[in-house]
C-alpha cells in the first residue's frame, strides 16, 4: 500500500508542475492580442457558425480555466477570463472547447465512447476506494475483492486513457480552425499551440498516473496469489 501512495505523491507533484507551467503559459499568451481583439466569446460564436453548428449557445462560467464544452445541453461553458478576453489564451481555450462541439456534431467515436463510459465511471469512483482499501486488507482470505476492486479503477483508468485522443483531437480542430480564420497569424500561431500542449500535458499526467497505479495493484493482487 505504500508504494501505492508513492505513485500518488509522484504524480501529485508531476501534476503541479505541469498545471503551474499552464497558469504560466496562459497568462503569458494573455498579454497577446488576436487579430481583430475578438473576444473568446465571439471566436466561440463564429467557430460553431463557419462549421454550420447553430444548436449550441456559448456561456460564461465561474472558476479559473472552467471551460468546458457540455453536450447534454449542448453549451460551450468559458470562463470569465476567456469569455471576455481577447488574446491568444482566450481564443485557444474558446476555439478548444468549440472542437468539442464539433466532435459532437460530427460523432467524433472516441467522444462517442467517452460518453458512454460516464454512468460506469461515476459508479466506479463512488466504490473504488473502499473495495480497494478492503481488498488489501482482506487480500489473503477474500481474493476477489481486491479484484473487483481492480475492474473498478480500471474503469476509471480507461476513461482516463480515452479522454486523451479526445482532448488532442479538439485542440487540433481549434488550431486548425484559428488558422484557416486568420484569428492568429503565423507569428502568434505558435503561441496558440504551445498554450493547448501544456493543457493537453495535464491529462497525460491524468493518465499515466492511473496507468502507473492500475499496475501496481494488479501486481500487488498476483503476488499475494502465488
Amino acid at each position: 500500500m505504500a508504494m501505492s501512495y508513492v505513485i500518488f505523491g509522484v504524480f501529485a507533484l508531476l501534476s503541479y508542475l505541469v498545471s503551474a507551467r499552464l497558469k504560466y503559459k496562459f497568462g503569458k499568451y494573455a498579454k497577446v492580442p488576436v487579430n481583430g481583439r475578438m473576444t473568446g466569446c465571439e471566436v466561440a460564436e463564429k467557430m460553431l457558425r463557419d462549421n454550420g453548428i447553430t444548436d449550441v449557445s456559448v456561456r460564461m462560467t465561474d472558476g479559473f480555466l472552467s471551460d468546458h464544452y457540455n453536450p447534454a445541453n449542448k453549451t460551450v461553458n468559458l470562463s470569465r477570463n476567456v469569455y471576455e478576453g481577447s488574446n491568444i489564451s482566450a481564443a485557444a481555450v474558446a476555439a478548444h472547447e468549440c472542437g468539442h462541439a464539433l466532435q459532437h456534431a460530427t460523432a467524433y467515436s472516441m467522444l462517442q465512447l467517452r460518453s458512454k463510459l460516464v454512468p460506469a465511471v461515476n459508479f466506479a469512483s463512488m466504490w473504488m476506494q473502499w473495495v480497494l482499501l478492503a481488498g488489501i486488507v482482506f487480500i489473503n482470505v477474500f481474493p476477489s475483492l481486491m479484484l473487483a476492486g481492480i475492474l473498478l479503477f480500471a474503469v476509471t483508468t480507461l476513461f482516463s486513457v480515452v479522454t486523451l485522443p479526445v482532448e488532442i483531437n479538439a485542440s487540433a480542430r481549434a488550431v486548425k480552425w484559428l488558422d484557416y480564420a486568420g484569428i492568429v497569424t503565423y507569428d502568434i500561431k505558435p503561441y496558440a499551440v504551445d498554450a493547448l500542449k501544456w493543457a493537453a500535458y495535464t491529462y497525460v499526467i491524468a493518465a499515466l498516473g492511473s496507468l502507473a497505479q492500475l499496475v501496481y495493484f494488479i501486481l500487488l493482487f498476483l503476488g499475494n496469489r502465488r
